[in-house]
């Protein structure tokens, strides 16, 4: 155990210092290209930062994966099919950083790298067990599998709307997911070496994301959530082990908040996907919480359902239920008393979005 934990510290940190270093390359190419976040009015003034900031972090993240898979990754069918579905989101990701894209065409990006994911690397959501109870899709397994990873894809990039935050909630996925692991003596699978080189190659982001951010992920954030879409895939499914619920439980907070913002959107007769400022971390913002402690706050919820997923899955499952029951009371209060689902507080709206910096006209 001592040694193996040494060889996984020695791949989060060289991977960690290629990606800390990366990311000074990745201001300056972002700087050169023109891929910068702007803070635009015509969007109601969504975005919370005010100066032009760099992208292409995401691209940081990918080129320390790159690195840390030539030194510790070995080759096969399914990690030939992870390298070219991650060349299909990052090139997509690229153009549209440094010149946006329609929507339908990412989308279809993505599709096709889900697809290769599934039909040429033969990984599959065929059979989920949780709470006792097994489900075998059979023919569906093939477009839920795409679906499902199209959508992870596109969860982490939808909650990444502060300095920190989705880097922050991705690092506590793979912390979580290698300790189990580790306890499961999983170390040397391929889910390992995944989950260890994007721990380190986050870590590196992480490090110039958190604010005041100096680069942000930009749309390669996608990239996140399509790699933590395998990870989930590869080896956390089956009756093997407790199920497809361990790691979509650690995503509990980016899963609720969008599923609270498509709610939301639907409610108000809007497009589901159209960006609006009440997520949660408007929310936060709105009690009057700076940035940093918004994102403290939201790492805590997020750290209690890794918790939870922990002691259900390593200690005890009964007293892991118990945990998340409360943890669902809380959101279930949460909703009650903000507007993240319904605008029934035209006052709390109001404050939001002062505190925000939005103007109407």
């Amino acid at each position: 155990m001592k040694s193996q934990l040494l060889s996984a510290a020695g791949i989060v940190m060289v991977t960690f210092v290629f990606s800390a270093i990366i990311m000074f390359l990745m201001r300056k190419v972002a700087r050169h290209v023109n891929a910068m976040d702007v803070p635009r009015t015509e969007e109601g003034n969504r975005h919370i930062h005010k100066n032009a900031t760099p992208k292409l972090g995401g691209v940081g993240i990918f080129l320390g994966f790159l690195f840390g898979y030539m030194l510790f990754g070995e080759q096969s069918v399914r990690m030939n099919s992870i390298l070219i579905g991650s060349f299909v989101i990052i090139l997509t990701s690229i153009v549209d950083d440094i010149k946006p894209i329609r929507a339908m065409h990412k989308l279809i990006a993505q599709i096709v790298a889900a697809s290769i994911i599934v039909f040429y690397g033969g990984i599959l959501l065929d059979v989920i067990t949780a709470f006792g109870y097994t489900f075998d899709f059979g023919i569906l397994s093939y477009p839920i599998t795409i679906f499902f990873i199209v959508a992870c894809t596109n969860i982490i990039n939808l909650i990444d709307g502060l300095d920190g935050l989705s880097g922050g909630i991705c690092t506590i996925f793979y912390i979580t997911i290698a300790i189990i692991g580790f306890f499961q003596g999983r170390f040397g699978s391929l889910v390992m070496v995944l989950t260890l080189i994007m721990l380190g190659s986050t870590l590196g982001f992480l490090l110039h994301n958190f604010h005041p951010a100096k680069i942000f992920a930009g749309d390669a954030a996608t990239f996140m959530g399509f790699i933590i879409a395998v990870i989930t895939l590869l080896e956390f499914k089956g009756p093997a082990l407790i199920s497809f619920f361990v790691p979509v439980s650690i995503l509990g907070i980016p899963i609720l908040d969008t599923l609270f913002a498509i709610i939301r959107r639907i409610l108000k007769g809007q497009p589901p996907f159209q960006a609006d400022k009440q997520h949660l971390h408007h929310q936060l913002l709105g009690m009057n919480f700076s940035q940093v402690v918004t994102v403290l706050i939201i790492y805590g919820i997020n750290i209690l359902f890794a918790v939870a997923t922990l002691i259900f899955v390593l200690v005890d499952p009964k007293v892991g239920q118990v945990i998340f029951y409360i943890i669902f009371i809380l959101v279930a209060w949460f909703v009650f008393h903000t507007t993240i689902i319904s605008d029934k507080n035209p006052q709390r709206i109001k404050k939001i979005e002062r505190m925000i910096g939005i103007k109407k006209e």
